[in-house]
């Protein structure tokens, strides 16, 4: 690490930028583009001025960043590190002009010019640090963190292409890599002297005394790379610190390069390099496995060091680390954290084992975002021995410890078992509190999946509902919406989000309805517009928008949403009329990408896009119909998707969606849920009304004893002929012209097996879309349900989110 060079002679005052006008922000945005852009404005690209407004905007960012962490050093705050695999942050300009009051400035400002805030914006590349809800979350935590005044640092990978760019080819999704990094990342503050080795593979050996010494094998350098993150108002700012991989001198064999072999002489080095290229690599063989099991260790330990780092900075007796540190584990994936803190207590600070597991534990939480066995990460005792063999050790004796703290536990539990380490009950055993992510989901990782760990450590397990950040998902988002709030019920919502209970005073007025009504119908224009122009994709405005956007699983069942489409089609088809009544035109919008592993996923989005191929070209149901997937959905495209939706599909199988956040940004902005009782649907239905949120399906306990039930997929289907029409027309080609058979396997596992119960649910959810056709015909009833909706939200801002981890879990308090 580099050092400090001490200076003398420099005010504060001196670093701080007065407030802009028009006229002085236009000044510093020339001047950006010239000087640090290096292009002059007549020859400067749309992206080059997004660039100097970049620049711009990020310079009244700093104060308060630089101004925040001064003051958490002076007062000696306790900081919280959130650790995650992935943050899907989006595009930031926007985000950060509109936190730090500058909106209308630039706006201005750029108008003098004659540019469009809106187009530099939309220049912007959407960060692919994330794949969905997890990453989501993470990013709307660091929001609320900063808006709060609560001091922390996130801890992520500087992933060079992310998860992976999805396009359709003959309705098959097709993965290339993102090139989000393809022009420079302006908000990047690339920080030298934050460097880290990471060790990995190697031997362990007794240094006498019961002391182990670590050799490992090799070694990868973790460079850091500092986002400031500002909370709405400007008056705090976090960090958000993104690790990249770097080769260590001694992996890059210089006597092979000078002999001529100059790619093998770097074959280490691109080795090192693949720790940061992408997110969540295939782990379907065991050289993915161990990639992504060396990813996983390089983010934890990288970021425990930097913490120990930074709290000796200050202080000399880490026994006191949890009165100043709280590290949050989002998942399993940096469940290797609490090894990793023993191993460096232990090994090189001199620590007792014991007495290390202790403070581990006092630092750690844990927050459990799923049910799914496979998302509970295990890995094979010999994938860990030959990665990291000093943590199996510290595995293996903290397992032991547990016995011997808590005494015997029955055959199965524990942090090893069947040949594998199992990284849920690890991060169980090594955090003082283990957080579910809704009152349903809480309930069951205590009921379902760590049942004999919650009567071994009681009062561990507890629930925090997730949340979003307001400022984002409406404000920026759906800027009508949010002025229209604002005129309703005034200024100061956007962090007392509860105050939006007071529109319900206002619901007698029809003026609201129309006004709300308008916002809706801008969102649709805005759109079309946008599919048009970035997809060439045509719909109409004036149909009911129905929503799904989400990451492709099976249990979240967009296999039910399109065989229920197919119905609705067949249906036109056989009644252009509806018996006289008409059909309400629906615009079917589906979003998502599938892990490229993942063929059953995969094949659910191959049939939606042709079944759109079909139903979009049919000339008898194309003006009461329509399908479409626009590729590669990301933040920027939520952001166009969810003020214009009128329903929000949330229809996964009860029991098995942790909780969700697509369901609240839909809800916040005025779409009525079609949803089963699963995850955070459960609140939200008690929130609005069940009167305004539209149930079917069955719940968390009937989805145990209908899988139960022998031939429960064919007894289902024999009930619904509406079902049985649909898949025969999968079976028979319908949509596959040219190749009959192309989804057997699918057919064939609705009838033989159904795991997630679409069958069950098919005619419930059926029923339950009727109710939406009735209702949405009644233009006054759905606006009315629609304000409701956007009333009752205050509960799901991500505020309340981290009030409640900063008292329950991290006991922190705001430093404003």
């Amino acid at each position: 690490m580099s050092e400090r060079i001490p200076v003398r002679g420099v005010d504060r005052d001196d670093l701080t930028l007065p407030e802009p006008t028009a006229d002085t922000f236009r000044w510093w945005l020339l001047h950006h583009l010239q000087f640090t852009v290096g292009k002059d404005p007549d020859n400067a690209s749309k992206t080059d001025w997004r660039l100097a407004l970049t620049h711009t905007i990020r310079d009244r960012a700093v104060t308060p960043w630089f101004e925040s962490t001064r003051r958490t050093w002076t007062d000696d705050r306790k900081r919280v590190h959130y650790l995650s695999m992935e943050f899907l942050i989006g595009r930031l300009l926007e985000d950060a002009t509109i936190n730090l009051g500058l909106r209308d400035v630039a706006e201005e400002a750029l108008d003098q010019l004659g540019l469009s805030f809106a187009e530099l914006t939309d220049d912007e590349p959407d960060a692919a640090l994330g794949n969905g809800g997890l990453g989501r979350l993470a990013a709307c935590y660091m929001e609320s963190m900063a808006t709060l005044g609560c001091p922390g640092f996130g801890y992520g990978l500087r992933y060079e292409h992310g998860l992976f760019k999805q396009s359709f080819d003959h309705g098959r999704q097709i993965e290339t890599p993102e090139d989000w990094l393809a022009t420079p990342n302006p908000w990047d503050f690339v920080r030298p002297e934050s460097a880290y080795d990471v060790g990995f593979g190697g031997h362990v050996e007794d240094g006498g005394d019961g002391h182990r010494v670590w050799h490992p094998r090799a070694r990868v350098q973790a460079a850091a790379h500092d986002t400031p993150v500002i909370g709405y108002g400007g008056n705090w700012a976090n960090t958000l610190r993104l690790w990249a991989a770097l080769p260590t001198a001694d992996l890059f064999d210089l006597d092979r390069f000078n002999a001529g072999e100059f790619v093998a002489a770097s074959n280490h080095e691109a080795m090192a390099r693949a720790l940061s290229k992408v997110l969540y690599p295939n782990d379907s063989t065991e050289g993915g496995k161990e990639l992504r099991l060396s990813q996983e260790f390089f983010l934890t330990s990288a970021s425990v060091q930097d913490i120990l780092r930074r709290y000796l900075t200050s202080h000399s007796d880490l026994s006191r680390l949890p009165e100043f540190v709280a590290i949050q584990m989002n998942d399993t994936h940096p469940a290797i954290a609490g090894p990793e803190l023993i191993r460096l207590l232990v090994d090189e600070h001199g620590f007792d084992f014991d007495s290390a597991a202790d403070i581990t534990t006092q630092v750690l939480g844990y927050t459990n975002h799923t049910l799914l066995p496979e998302a509970l990460e295990r890995w094979s005792i010999g994938l860990m021995g030959k990665t990291l063999p000093r943590h199996l050790e510290i595995i293996e004796r903290l397992d032991h410890r547990e016995i011997e703290l808590c005494g015997p536990r029955p055959y199965g539990v524990g942090l090893i078992g069947d040949g594998h380490v199992k990284m849920g009950e690890l991060a169980f055993v090594t955090s003082h509190k283990v957080n579910g992510v809704s009152a349903l989901h809480s309930d069951l990782v205590k009921r379902d999946l760590f049942p004999v760990m919650d009567r071994r450590h009681p009062g561990r397990i507890l629930n925090v509902t997730n949340g979003v950040t307001p400022r984002r998902w409406m404000k920026l988002a759906n800027p009508p919406l949010a002025e229209l709030v604002t005129d309703t019920i005034g200024e100061g919502w956007e962090t007392h989000l509860d105050r939006l209970a007071e529109i319900e005073d206002h619901l007698d007025d029809p003026g609201l309805f129309d006004a709300f009504g308008e916002t809706k119908r801008l969102a649709k224009e805005r759109l079309v517009a946008w599919l048009k122009e970035h997809h060439d994709i045509e719909v109409p405005v004036d149909a009911l928008y129905d929503i799904q956007i989400k990451r492709q699983h099976e249990y979240k069942r967009q296999l039910l949403n399109i065989l229920w489409t197919i119905a609705r089609w067949q249906r036109i088809k056989r009644d252009p009329t509806n018996g006289g009544k008409g059909w309400v035109p629906r615009v079917k919008i589906f979003g998502g990408k599938a892990a490229a592993s993942y063929e059953a996923a995969k094949d659910i989005i191959r049939l939606i896009n042709d079944v759109a191929e079909i139903v979009n070209n049919d000339p008898d149901t194309r003006d009461h119909l329509r399908v479409i997937y626009p590729p590669n959905y990301d933040v920027s495209m939520a952001e166009e998707l969810i003020p214009a939706a009128d329903l929000s599909e949330q229809i996964s199988t009860a029991g098995m969606e942790a909780s969700g956040t697509g369901n609240m940004k839909f809800a916040l902005n005025g779409a009525l849920t079609i949803g089963t009782l699963d995850g955070a649907n459960v609140e939200i239905r008690e929130q609005v009304g069940a009167d305004n949120f539209f149930l079917f399906g069955l719940t968390t306990d009937e989805v145990a004893e209908r899988r139960q039930m022998p031939d429960h997929s064919r007894a289902a289907i024999d009930q619904s002929q509406a079902l049985r029409d649909v898949l025969q027309a999968v079976a028979e080609g319908t949509f596959s012209p040219g190749e009959m058979y192309r989804y057997g396997g699918l057919v064939d596992n609705m009838w033989n097996s159904d795991w997630f119960l679409v069958a069950s649910d098919f005619d419930s959810y059926d029923a339950a879309q009727d109710r939406v056709d009735e209702i949405y015909r009644d233009t006054a009833q759905w606006q009315r349900k629609a304000l409701i909706n956007v009333a009752r939200m205050g509960f799901f801002s991500s505020d309340r989110s981290i009030r409640e981890y900063m008292e329950k879990i991290w006991d922190v308090r705001s430093a404003l």
